[in-house]
């Protein structure tokens, strides 16, 4: 596990579990919320100048000397727009007291148009927009609109036209905009699925594409090895030979076991990364590691998560792999502690004590481990020691 032969010279991950991220993460929900509040508070607030604006037309088109029902009868107009909102088409009909026999025309026009928005195209629609242009063609009181020439009924019902007509029109164009909102969001999810159906497609057929490889090349070539192993067993009489015969075939059996679990996983599409060993299972490795080892284990949890205990365990078999390879003779020093809110496991060696056997080595298998701490939110991070040996540290959060 010292440097020599290994291409990655310090790995350093932080998971989302690090200042940084958690405080995007933090950041996020809180616009997400924000976002939220914000409609609402714009469609508030443009209710209550809606209101006010009402208010203030009949405050300046009454006449001084106008009759107090009026006056009442356009103030409880105004206020029907309080609740024109969840009651549209009641408050239309509220209004129509103060529009006919008052000087609440902008309320009852306000209210017309929530209620089109809100309804478009239905028969509350149609009827209130009906008493509005009756309201704006018939004048109060009925003798002055008795007195009016033909042509003054005329221009009266064009402007009734006008006065219903505008509002529907605004509402029926704020309902449009909506709904095309609304249905081009449920296009962008349809596309969205669609490309992730696609994505899975492809990933299935990489996984089968892989199953089918370490099937037929990988479990080939481990089946020979175990077969080549017990040959040996059989046939040689030294004491020696006969031993490393039996760990070799002892290894190659456990590896095609691992192998076919992982081969039906990458066939069954599962999210599982295959099988897994855990802590409790570290004494077997560390017997099988042809490695000297100190270990330390300290206030492990009782319920420790399946994936981080899985993740320990390839932490110190990858470290002692690394040491067998690259720093043969060498002392491990391997420390796992718990904490109340995450395992941090430790790996130590000695400088090599003789030569290292010339083994492939990408260094894929620190990179992996740096992958999976990245995944479980956790960091990981590898040093050269003082001495000329190697140190790996992981830590991995409980809470996920």
């Amino acid at each position: 596990m010292s440097t020599e032969g290994l291409s990655i010279p310090g790995i350093s991950v932080g998971g989302p579990g690090s200042g940084a991220a958690e405080r995007a993460r933090r950041a996020t929900a809180n616009s997400g919320f924000a976002a939220t509040r914000r409609p609402a508070l714009l469609s508030a607030g443009l209710h209550v100048t809606a209101i006010m604006l009402a208010i203030l037309d009949v405050w300046l088109v009454i006449p001084e000397k106008a009759q107090p029902y009026s006056i009442y009868l356009s103030g409880a107009a105004c206020l029907a727009l309080a609740f024109s909102r969840w009651l549209p088409f009641v408050a239309v009909v509220a209004t129509v007291p103060g529009f006919l026999a008052g000087w609440s025309q902008l309320a009852a026009m306000i209210a017309l148009g929530i209620l089109a928005t809100r309804k478009q195209l239905s028969w509350q629609v149609w009827v209130g927009a009906g008493l509005v242009w009756i309201c704006r063609f018939v004048q109060w009181p009925l003798d002055d609109f008795a007195a009016l020439s033909w042509r003054e009924h005329i221009l009266d019902g064009i402007y009734g036209v006008l006065v219903a007509g505008m509002p529907v029109a605004i509402g029926l164009l704020i309902g449009a905009r909506t709904e095309l909102s609304k249905r081009l969001t449920e296009l962008a999810a349809s596309r969205d699925r669609e490309h992730r159906f696609h994505a899975d497609a492809v990933r299935a057929e990489e996984r089968a594409r892989l199953a089918r490889e370490m099937h037929d090349v990988v479990s080939h070539q481990i089946t020979l090895i175990a077969m080549q192993a017990g040959a040996l067993q059989s046939l040689s009489k030294d004491t020696q030979a006969v031993q490393t015969a039996q760990v070799i075939r002892q290894l190659s059996h456990r590896t095609l076991e691992e192998l076919r679990s992982l081969v039906s996983v990458l066939r069954s599409g599962s999210e599982d990364d295959g099988p897994r060993h855990g802590i409790e299972e570290l004494d077997g490795l560390i017997r099988s590691s042809d490695v000297s080892v100190h270990l330390t284990v300290e206030q492990i949890p009782d319920a420790l998560p399946n994936q981080v205990s899985a993740a320990a365990y390839r932490t110190v078999q990858e470290c002692l792999t690394n040491v067998h390879k690259h720093a043969p003779g060498a002392t491990a020093t391997i420390r796992i502690r718990g904490e109340h809110d995450a395992l941090k496991v430790e790996v130590r060696n000695e400088r090599a004590r003789s030569s290292a056997t010339t083994l492939p080595s990408g260094g894929h298998g620190l990179t992996g481990l740096a992958e999976r701490a990245r995944l479980l939110g956790g960091s990981f991070e590898t040093t050269d020691t003082e001495d000329g040996g190697f140190r790996v540290r992981a830590r991995y959060p409980l809470d996920r």
